[in-house]
């Protein structure tokens, strides 16, 4: 899944970046809120983590646009501040969840996960299609009883299938997701060589991943 982080301290955002990128997270990291609005009127993003106080333009502020654009994009917002009244005027600015610092970085995973949980394509904690099961969390996939050893890129590839299951997912979506230059996988052959080694990891499987041609593709049970 992409991910946007909005952080104007260089330490905080590069440990934020790259934990997130070890849990299998697409990440792209900027350092103030015009380079945030900037990113998130380029490419789709699952998840926003805005900073609340930043140069240029604050996280607030950029929620404020976002909403008004009409954008639904899940936002957890982070802020040394703590008081009620703050809290209440985030949430109300439209962020979706707010989180204090300092703060543990398994509970900022976990707010992410359930951020990604209230998206209405998503139907619970893990995602069935078939007999194939994979879990967010745990970053686990099961076919039956067996657990096919998937790489990182084929891992964020078949998240954003089952995500977006039963509809087709654009190749550009794909590249958005399960890769940090998008443009290395639309410009080769890169997307379908993943999906051909992914295809054949699940094959026994009650599923199967569909090309749709000149659009993308979609994975459907069987």
């Amino acid at each position: 899944m992409r991910v946007l982080v909005a952080e104007d301290d260089e330490a905080l955002r590069s440990v934020l970046e790259r934990g997130l990128r070890e849990n299998g997270y697409v990440v792209d990291a900027v350092p103030d809120g015009d380079r945030a609005l900037s990113f998130l009127h380029t490419y789709e993003y699952d998840v926003a983590v805005l900073d609340w106080r930043m140069p240029k333009v604050s996280g607030l502020e950029v929620i404020r646009e976002l909403r008004r654009l009409g954008s639904a994009v899940p936002i957890l917002m982070l802020t040394a501040r703590d008081t009620a009244n703050d809290r209440v005027t985030g949430l109300d600015e439209g962020a979706d969840d707010y989180l204090v610092k300092p703060f543990d970085f398994s509970e900022l995973l976990a707010r992410l996960r359930a951020l990604q949980r209230r998206v209405p394509t998503v139907h619970g904690p893990q995602l069935t299609v078939g007999n194939l099961i994979f879990d967010p969390a745990t970053r686990q996939v099961h076919i039956g009883s067996k657990s096919p050893a998937l790489t990182s890129t084929e891992m964020s590839i078949l998240e954003i299938l089952m995500r977006r299951y039963p509809s087709v997912v654009e190749r550009r979506s794909i590249a958005l997701h399960a890769w940090a230059e998008e443009a290395d996988a639309l410009g080769s052959n890169t997307i379908d060589v993943h999906l051909a080694r992914l295809r054949a990891k699940l094959v026994g499987g009650q599923v199967r991943i569909e090309t749709i041609r000149g659009i993308g593709y979609r994975i459907i049970g069987t």
